[in-house]
């Protein structure tokens, strides 16, 4: 005869209720800062400045290597008398015609390349040729071409930005996802229209990448082509002013030069294009 199968009693335990503890534990004070991007990134800046001040003072030699506070104070003078802010407004004159010319011809080739089989031989040929070619090659026969002026630095600068904005702008546009491709052709959607309201929206992530890139490399190529140009019909920019400057050994300045042609870089990257992130693909949700 079988034994019936045991039973487990059951029980209720009265747990006590919990008044005295906070439901959000507020981090340390040190914690707390350590989360903050601009402090960390702060603190890498300042430790690069004092082991360059350190630098300085064991060479003990101002004409190879000046030190933080002779370059500071070699900046604030040239700010002061107006010689840096007028190379600043030079190369930026000449930087936004050859990154504006290059965006928009990059945006048109992406466009023509997603729509046509021509289009898309056309920009693989293109990019296949042209984009290994560093820019600055280029600078001899821009000088043949179009003499001493503005149009030989802003034909290089096209060269420069066109082709890494136009990959990043025509992978964007391959990796958008066929259902959306098929929303807008249900839509009647054909041509200019489709890569302007279903591509260039869905693709903004990889665009923007390839904006930044074009930047990054316009900027080096304009410094690197005045360097070796020299001042375009009389007015010279930053790369004018550190070659100046090497010529006369002011080392104090040419550092100041450098110093503000990373400053603009990082300007433009926080302010220009982080604002850019944060109001368009992180606010919809597209990037982390």
């Amino acid at each position: 005869m079988s034994q019936p199968p045991y039973i487990r009693p059951e029980f209720e335990r009265e747990l006590p209720p919990l008044r005295d503890l906070s439901v959000e534990t507020p981090l340390p004070l040190g914690q707390r800062l350590w989360n903050q991007a601009w402090l960390r990134k702060s603190l890498i800046l300042l430790l690069v400045l004092a082991l360059w001040e350190l630098a300085a003072r064991v060479a003990q030699n101002d004409l190879m290597l000046p030190g933080v506070l002779q370059t500071l104070h070699a900046l604030r003078e040239d700010m002061a008398n107006g010689e840096l802010p007028e190379k600043i407004v030079n190369s930026f004159s000449t930087l936004f015609k050859g990154y504006l010319i290059g965006s928009v011809l990059a945006l048109g080739a992406s466009a023509l390349a997603v729509t046509t089989q021509f289009g898309r031989d056309l920009l693989s040929t293109l990019t296949a040729m042209f984009n290994p070619l560093p820019a600055i090659a280029l600078l001899p026969l821009a000088l043949l071409w179009f003499g001493l002026g503005n149009v030989s630095l802003v034909f290089v600068l096209v060269h420069s930005v066109m082709w890494p904005i136009a990959l990043n702008t025509w992978s964007g546009f391959s990796s958008v996802p066929e259902t959306l491709r098929m929303t807008g052709r249900n839509y009647g959607l054909s041509g200019p229209r489709y890569v302007m309201t279903i591509l260039i929206p869905a693709s903004l992530p990889s665009i923007l990448a390839g904006l930044k890139i074009g930047w990054a490399f316009a900027w080096r190529t304009l410094i690197a082509a005045e360097l070796v140009f020299g001042a375009s019909s009389g007015e010279g920019g930053l790369g004018w002013y550190i070659f100046q400057n090497r010529n006369e050994l002011f080392t104090d300045r040419v550092f100041a030069g450098l110093v503000t042609v990373i400053a603009i870089g990082l300007l433009v990257e926080a302010v220009v294009f982080a604002t850019l992130e944060r109001v368009t693909i992180r606010r919809w949700g597209m990037q982390r």
